[in-house]
């Protein structure tokens, strides 16, 4: 078997790379290893062109391998992989939004990326390596592909930086951000200083209210380690790269190009910068009509697919043009100026919460459901298992964007959008001490029209006020665009939608408080943007965030003082952990019997601590009772009311508290001699008894006759 191996330290830690024939088949293959975690990314390509499809075919897959972490996971019954995680999906959504902007524009064939991860250490993530590994196959492919691209994940603890930390590491991080760069001669037309030539294409963050001064400095701290990993893959694919396929792009046909202009003169910019919401509609007809013209005139001739990418090209080239020189978008708005918000709370009845956040035509509606502790979700994974208890959930259904197509589940947009929603609004999620519920909210997307990502992060705030949650401050989220040449013109777009969401060069999703960022995710269409782009453009969203935040601040300021009268009621208990056992019964007789009777839920932790869910508070409140009467530490010298459970010739068992019985012995049932047991009690009576003792082993022993002496006293 034939094999390269190259080494290079980053963070502190060797990070080594196999070139070898494993995936001889495949266009390209390499292993990367980082500690003991190994990935292995193949890429392939289709012999022809995919036909009649307007968009670049590529597939990105990443499979997490329980094997990888010596697991044996999976359905009891099936004991195999099978769909992907949601954190897998994640992954592979991580690495498509690094690679796809470098493949060449207009390319047709069918590309497919799939990272495999062969070892997993407990210690070091897969995903910063199956990016570098999906880099690196691309580029010694015979694949055009304009890449290296490197990857990095940096960590903030105690006001320093970690590079790529560890999960123990990650854990105690107050700040966490991954990043895809590369280099570029066009750095700085793009953001950069002079001599900086990384430019960053792809990032995602989360943070607890992390300063945009932090963020702008974590970013530059990257760029020397992402410098390194590219020049580490620039000497693996000097050495053993491939020479690429080449692809010269849509050949121009002048006379057809002509027609088509003479065709449109200003009829598209016209339809382009209108008010009315159904400008993309009008646009589509307009394409129609220009079609049917060229058929007219070549009916012998296709030219559906052209006309498309001309149009496409053309508008691109529109909307870009109207922005940088002349601050013209394309509903009227200035550059960083909001469309209309409105913000509705309390809209379902029976819901526990509901939020409604409009901005513009993108209308997003949450739903807000709370659980019990026990209704966490439980998750059992390559490199998760545990426990999560705050979800948010993203529904995009075809009528939001006009088109009718199947229902089937979430795919990975909707995956990718709703955890994005999640991680902006977890930090100011209430910790389970202070309120124990698990939290569900789920997001209508009712109509789209660009961020809607965003929209349902501000509408899920707004649901978790109306149901009451304590949350710790609302989080509000814009979408950032750009418009750039590379004559060193660009533009900032504040809350991007339609056109200049579907043709600008950037998509940057920043989420936060009034007081700092929660959560980020951006990608590009270009190579990537730099310093002062990232600068500019977290200043301009954090005005906009905080305008936001105004709008829902005039619906909703905070949180209700009380649940809905529809959302269960929880009450905590501490119990000595010893106790545990008691409440729970033989085979768990005795805490089924609390569920049946009280129709209630309960859930127990190792520590002693006891949650009750119930719907009415009055059967929450009457499991309370009963709990607190089986737990209860009996102390020498109480008088209870206690019912004979069995008699033995030498006593009688006496139930003082549920699960608690003590000894009455034969010479404490009377002041006299007693023959028999018998002579005094009978099993299923109630009588006086009083706690005179307490062994070593917690054996209580019980006084009929004392009871009954300080009854008469009294």
């Amino acid at each position: 078997m034939k094999q390269e191996t190259f080494k290079t330290e980053i963070g502190g830690k060797e990070l080594k790379v196999e070139i070898n024939d494993l995936a001889e088949q495949a266009s390209g293959n390499v292993l990367v290893q980082y500690g003991d975690t190994t990935v292995m990314a193949t890429v392939t390509i289709s012999k022809t062109e995919k036909e009649g499809v307007d968009f670049f075919p590529l597939t990105v897959e990443y499979e997490e391998k329980f094997y990888a972490a010596g697991k044996i996971l999976g359905s009891r019954f099936l004991r195999r992989e099978t769909k992907p995680s949601d954190e897998a999906i994640l992954t592979a959504r991580f690495i498509d939004r690094a690679i796809r902007p470098r493949f060449p524009k207009g390319f047709r064939k069918e590309v497919q990326v799939i990272v495999t991860v062969l070892s997993w250490d407990e210690e070091n993530d897969p995903d910063i390596l199956g990016l570098i590994a999906a880099s690196l196959a691309l580029s010694i492919s015979e694949i055009p592909w304009s890449g290296p691209v490197a990857a990095l994940r940096l960590g903030r603890k105690d006001g320093n930086f970690l590079v790529n930390p560890t999960y123990p590491e990650r854990i105690e991080t107050d700040f966490e951000l991954t990043v895809a760069g590369l280099e570029s001669e066009y750095a700085k037309y793009l953001g950069n200083d002079e001599k900086d030539n990384i430019l960053i294409n792809m990032m995602e963050a989360e943070g607890n209210e992390t300063q945009e001064d932090v963020f702008s400095q974590a970013i530059e701290e990257t760029k020397p380690h992402l410098q390194k990993i590219l020049d580490f893959q620039k000497d693996i694919i000097k050495k053993i790269g491939k020479e690429k396929v080449p692809f010269e792009g849509r050949p121009i046909e002048e006379n057809l190009e002509n027609e088509i202009k003479e065709f449109l003169k200003d009829k598209l910019e016209k339809t382009l910068y209108t008010d009315d919401k159904n400008r993309m509609e009008e646009v589509g007809n307009l394409k129609e009509e220009l079609i049917a013209h060229i058929q007219e005139k070549y009916p012998e001739e296709n030219y559906r697919e052209y006309i498309n990418h001309f149009m496409e090209e053309e508008i691109d080239r529109i909307v870009h043009k109207n922005i940088i020189e002349s601050d013209k978008r394309v509903d009227g708005r200035k550059l960083n100026e909001l469309r209309k918000i409105e913000a509705k709370v309390g809209l379902l009845p029976r819901t526990h919460g509901s939020g409604l956040f409009i901005r513009g035509i993108t209308k997003a509606l949450s739903i807000l459901t709370l659980g019990a502790p026990g209704d966490v979700k439980l998750m059992e994974g390559m490199e998760i298992r545990g426990k999560k208890r705050f979800m948010h959930h993203y529904n995009f259904p075809p009528y939001c964007s006009g088109e009718t197509k199947p229902l089937r589940g979430p795919g990975r947009r909707e995956i990718g959008h709703g955890m994005l929603a999640e991680k902006a609004i977890f930090p100011v999620i209430p910790n389970a001490d202070d309120f124990p519920y698990t939290i569900r909210i789920v997001t209508e997307i009712l109509s789209s029209n660009g961020s809607t990502s965003q929209a349902s992060i501000s509408s899920s705030v707004l649901a978790l006020m109306d149901a009451g949650v304590p949350i710790k401050k609302p989080v509000a989220g814009i979408a950032m665009g750009l418009m750039s040449d590379y004559k060193g013109e660009y533009k900032l777009v504040t809350d991007i939608q339609g056109p200049e969401d579907h043709y600008g060069d950037m998509d940057f999703k920043i989420a936060g408080t009034r007081d700092g960022i929660t959560a980020v995710q951006m990608d590009v269409k270009i190579e990537g943007v730099g310093k002062d782009i990232v600068q500019k453009a977290l200043k301009d969203a954090k005005e906009a965030r905080t305008k936001i935040l105004d709008e829902m601040k005039k619906t909703i300021e905070k949180p209700r003082e009380s649940l809905s009268q529809y959302a269960p009621r929880i009450i905590a208990l501490q119990i000595n952990p010893d106790k545990i056992r008691e409440v729970i019964g033989p085979g768990g007789k005795v805490i089924n019997e609390i569920i049946d009777e009280c129709g209630v839920s309960i859930d127990i932790e190792d520590t002693g601590k006891i949650l009750i869910t119930a719907e009415k508070e009055s059967a929450g409140e009457k499991a309370l009772a009963w709990i607190k009467n089986i737990t209860r530490e009996v102390k020498v010298g109480e008088l209870f009311q206690g019912k004979v459970k069995r008699i033995l010739d030498f006593g009688a068992f006496v139930e003082i508290l549920p699960g608690q019985e003590g000894l009455v012995h034969i010479s404490q049932l009377a002041s006299y001699h007693v023959n028999k047991v018998e002579d005094i009690v009978k099993i299923g009576d109630i009588i006086p008894v009083k706690v005179i003792s307490i062994d070593e082993q917690g054996r209580i022993n019980l006084s009929l006759k004392e009871a009954k002496q300080q009854e008469n006293k009294q």
